[in-house]
């Protein structure tokens, strides 16, 4: 009986303790599953594990003293899923700081394949523009609902069809760190320390994504990487910004981007301005434009770098001008204003293709044949025609109308044409070694420039589309350019003519004390006559106002300076022999300008610039003294060009002459009433003087 009762008892302690170790199984379990989650780094479903645990399991057994044990780690084990769940936060933001170049690169390329693709959409008219896709994950994410543990948080921006070409941002980020982090923390009752982490580490990433290398403006590649990261930052907050409910905020975001806009364009300006090559500048608008795109497409508002653009396009026009001032010495130093000839039907029409020129008379000509104007005119309205080009390819995907275009080429036109090309042909024209037959030319093509212009004005308004009676349509300005230029080479034609008169002048090497004079006009004058009808032959094709104007010019510059030969200090004495030679040389000039070197000319106008001269030769030669003392004053005077300033100084010389060269002229009676004539004759010259001045 005793044994009975034993037994009975075991078996009640083995029903117990079977009973208890079936409730403690589960909690038992559940730790061991914890265990393994914690091991395999399931931390989400541990910090879930952890919580039934501590709620539904433990309370059951609480009194069991490895129980106790497991209530006590439970803080502990809180905190380790916490610490592994930022350290894989922290290897995340290191990750897509490493990755964000790579995004970046992804995202532009890919806007880059869509804005073609709505190009050649637009351009068959199918629909018109088509819109940018973005597919972003969209897993329900609240505090106790996790993406899969599978799901890498995938920021796609492809198209469809490209996800097999292009790799995904899936390949390069895994955004699962974030989610988990994110989940945790919102378990725990720590999201806002999480969210203020996480911002605060991008704001730090942000401040090294926007500080651009020392170099970035050597090449388009460093821009190119500057770029790429920017981007690759932007998507990647963008992808959170959609992913997750309020990690991340509009105004987060907006904050960020304008951070972002403010040392972008800083940077811009600063590193765009130490560049001189107008491609690399042309290429970088271009990144510019495609950079500003992929964002906006994003929803980024980037009004502010398509109007910094319009800065970086007025330093674009800048660099151009430079380089073709370049061009533009180039090709007027290696010209040999020269007329271009054609030998043949061929190259007559290359030039043809090349400078719209038009000659009726020229066309009716046999080859060989000559165009009238020299290479460097072709050559230059092609470089102008290349301007305008360059010109246009930075105004376009400026999101500007026609009329700005047209617009902004003219104006850049004008600038090349007022300022670099007029300064070109300036310094040509003031140049030391030019020659008159250089300048002629000059005035040849300059004329042919001119008559282009309209050629110009139509040529943009065909690339522009619009019309020149638009109200705001600025003009060419080639006129005023050319017609300067013009006026600067005929000036410089006068004064060099008249310095080539100056340098014969000064071969002349007259016998003021000479008792007789040859029956020929120097030799001097007669190369000085040859020199003046050869140049005036090249004159050929100048306008003819300029021609007559030249030569006019040169006359009356002669006439001047053998008058100032005459009268001058250094001669005292003159004969009337002397007198007579310099006569032979006043007729030599009267005759080269009655053969009309120059035609236009009416009547005896251009031998009119000699009138005073020989006024006062004839005077003196025929000894008509009584003529013009009597009608001195009187419009009719036979003398009326004869100052009596100036004749008196010639007279001094001459009586001096008399004196000098008559010892015993005292003892002849004829002599000495010619000196009593001269001294009458200066006496009453004087008085003539002293009652003009009074």
């Amino acid at each position: 009986m005793k044994d009975l009762q034993q037994c009975r008892v075991q078996q009640r302690n083995i029903a117990a303790t079977v009973d208890k170790l079936n409730m403690c199984l589960p909690v038992l379990e559940m730790y061991s599953k914890l265990q393994v989650q914690m091991k395999s780094k399931r931390h989400y479903p541990a910090l879930k594990t952890l919580e039934q645990l501590e709620h539904t399991y433990l309370p059951q057994v609480s009194h069991y003293r490895f129980c106790q044990v497991m209530v006590d780690n439970i803080p502990k084990l809180r905190e380790e899923i916490k610490d592994v769940s930022m350290s894989d936060l922290k290897d995340f933001l290191e990750s897509i700081r490493k990755h964000s170049e790579r995004i970046g690169e992804t995202a532009m390329k890919q806007a880059q394949q869509q804005r073609t693709l709505d190009n050649i959409l637009s351009v068959q008219g199918k629909g018109g523009l088509a819109k940018r896709h973005r597919k972003c994950p969209s897993p329900e994410v609240n505090g106790t609902s996790p993406m899969s543990e599978q799901d890498s948080g995938i920021l796609d921006v492809e198209d469809e069809e490209e996800e097999e070409e292009a790799p995904g941002t899936q390949d390069l980020v895994d955004f699962s760190p974030v989610y988990r982090c994110l989940h945790i923390y919102t378990v725990l009752g720590s999201r806002e320390t999480f969210e203020n982490y996480y911002r605060k580490q991008r704001r730090k990433q942000a401040r090294l994504v926007l500080q651009p290398p020392s170099n970035m403006h050597e090449t388009l590649d460093g821009y190119r990487k500057y770029f790429h990261q920017i981007v690759g930052f932007f998507v990647v907050e963008d992808h959170i910004l959609h992913t997750t409910l309020g990690l991340v905020n509009r105004a987060y975001i907006d904050e960020l981007w304008e951070l972002a806009l403010s040392k972008t364009m800083a940077a811009l300006r600063t590193h765009s301005s130490y560049c001189s090559d107008p491609n690399l500048v042309l290429d970088l608008k271009n990144l510019i434009v495609h950079f500003a795109d992929t964002l906006q497409g994003y929803g980024f508002p980037v009004n502010q770098l398509f109007d910094m653009l319009l800065e970086i396009r007025d330093q674009y026009s800048e660099i151009l001008l430079k380089k073709w001032a370049l061009l533009f010495r180039n090709i007027l130093d290696a010209d040999n204003y020269s007329p271009i000839p054609v030998s043949d039907e061929e190259t007559y029409r290359k030039f043809i293709g090349q400078f719209p020129f038009q000659d009726s008379e020229l066309e009716k000509q046999q080859f060989p044949k000559k165009f009238p104007f020299s290479e460097f005119v072709p050559k230059v309205y092609c470089q102008i025609k290349e301007f305008i080009y360059a010109c246009l390819k930075f105004s376009e995907d400026l999101h500007l109308s026609s009329t700005e275009v047209d617009d902004m080429i003219r104006k850049s036109t004008n600038l090349l044409l007022t300022r670099t090309l007029s300064n070109c042909l300036q310094n040509v024209i003031k140049r030391r070694n030019v020659g008159l037959t250089e300048l002629v030319q000059i005035i040849i093509n300059t004329t042919h420039l001119e008559v282009s212009c309209k050629y110009l004005e139509e040529f943009i308004t065909n690339i522009t589309g619009v019309l020149p009676e638009t109200v705001h349509t600025a003009k060419l300005y080639g006129l005023t350019t050319f017609k300067d230029a013009r006026q600067a080479a005929e000036e410089e034609i006068y004064t060099n003519l008249n310095q080539k008169i100056d340098q014969f002048l000064q071969l002349a090497d007259y016998d003021w004390l000479a008792a007789d004079s040859s029956t020929q006009a120097s030799d001097y004058l007669l190369d000085l006559v040859a020199f003046l009808n050869s140049t005036f032959a090249v004159f050929t094709h100048l306008p003819g106002k300029v021609a007559q104007t030249a030569c006019m010019s040169a006359c009356k510059h002669l006439s001047t300076s053998l008058t100032q030969l005459l009268l001058e200090a250094e001669v005292k004495q003159i004969t009337m022999g002397a007198l007579q030679q310099f006569n032979q040389d006043v007729k030599e000039c009267e005759r080269f300008a009655r053969s009309g070197p120059v035609p236009g000319f009416q009547g005896d106008t251009l031998q009119l610039a000699f009138i005073d001269l020989r006024q006062l030769l004839d005077l003196f030669i025929k000894w008509d003294w009584s003529t013009y003392l009597a009608d001195y004053g009187q419009p009719t005077c036979k003398y009326l060009r004869v100052n009596p300033t100036t004749a008196l100084i010639l007279l001094e010389k001459m009586k001096d002459s008399s004196r000098k060269n008559n010892v015993f002229a005292q003892f002849r009676k004829n002599e000495r009433d010619k000196q009593k004539l001269i001294e009458t004759v200066a006496k009453q010259l004087r008085s003539l003087i002293n009652s003009h001045h009074s």
